[in-house]
């Protein structure tokens, strides 16, 4: 089967395209004892195409070259973490090669259920408080140099550099002017513009790397139920994690978080309210490229949600 390679125009489009045929294919030579089993897509990341497999099973398989690095590392960090995470999270049992079927090695989990935490109560986020802190403190401390011993890398994205990612957020918010208000509009404006600090200290500890809502499942009293998708799990300043603490818990619950956590410094806190901005913001940009109404309206309340204080 000749795998289809898409041109795109976006950092979130793919390179390749992952069909149902082909995962079938792809499970049939590398686990015939899957074979048997009901396939079903259940959704797309900027870097993976994801199926249920079964009722126990989730796979992974790269949509864009950049990825295969990525899930490589994953597969040799996960097995390691199993002593240090506190909440459920996938872990990799099957381990599917690059062939001439498909240009990329794919990764098969254990199927965690629950729900991205889409539309929920601030009372429900609450609920969840000390979960994420006991989450966060025990991966904060794994040790670097065994994640290093794994592959793991130290973090490309300069995150430290806030100068240059309120750069990004203006931008980003030039192109948001047509899908909300005018009031909202100069809220983010006043927000970024408060910021005055250029850039802060590196720190380096193990990190999930892209904690957000839709990496994030819930169960059905909205109550944090499993962390998925470590693909970019890297050594870095923990302030990315910690924008969870502004993009996912309203204010009321924040002091109860680094009441467990730990304080951090001012710093890491402006950072990680910055960044739980960031993201939001290029989510808001995709949801409107794809038409994704219901992603656009989460990614905003979300924004929303981080600059309060």
């Amino acid at each position: 089967m000749e795998v289809k390679v898409i041109i795109g125009r976006n950092l979130w489009d793919a390179e390749w395209e992952v069909t149902e045929p082909l995962v079938r294919l792809l499970l049939n030579r590398q686990f015939p004892q899957l074979s048997t089993l009901k396939v079903q897509e259940i959704g797309n990341g900027w870097d993976n195409t994801v199926y249920r497999v079964g009722d126990e099973y989730v796979f992974r398989f790269p949509r864009r070259d950049i990825a295969i690095t990525l899930l490589n590392t994953e597969a040799k960090i996960l097995p390691k973490l199993e002593h240090y995470i506190t909440v459920p999270y996938a872990k990799p049992l099957f381990f599917g090669k690059e062939s001439e079927d498909y240009p990329a090695p794919f990764l098969g989990y254990t199927y965690l259920p629950g729900k991205f935490p889409i539309g929920i109560s601030d009372e429900a986020r609450m609920q969840s408080a000390a979960t994420l802190a006991r989450f966060l403190k025990n991966l904060h401390t794994f040790p670097v140099e065994i994640a290093q011993q794994a592959g793991v890398l130290s973090d490309q994205r300069n995150l430290t550099d806030l100068a240059g990612r309120k750069d990004k957020m203006l931008n980003f918010l030039s192109r948001l002017t047509l899908y909300i208000t005018q009031a909202e509009l100069n809220e983010i404006a006043d927000y970024l513009q408060g910021i005055q600090l250029d850039r802060v200290r590196h720190q380096h500890v193990l990190i999930h790397g892209d904690l957000h809502f839709k990496n994030m499942l819930v169960d059905d009293a909205g109550k944090l139920s499993g962390i998925i998708d470590w693909g970019d799990i890297n050594i870095g300043h923990p302030a990315c994690d910690l924008s969870i603490v502004y993009s996912f818990l309203p204010p009321a619950s924040r002091a109860a978080f680094y009441d467990i956590y730990g304080e951090v410094d001012e710093e890491t806190k402006i950072l990680a309210r910055m960044i739980a901005v960031y993201i939001p913001m290029l989510i808001f940009i995709q949801a409107i490229d794809e038409k994704d109404e219901a992603i656009a309206l989460e990614a905003k309340s979300i924004i929303q949600r981080a600059i309060a204080r």
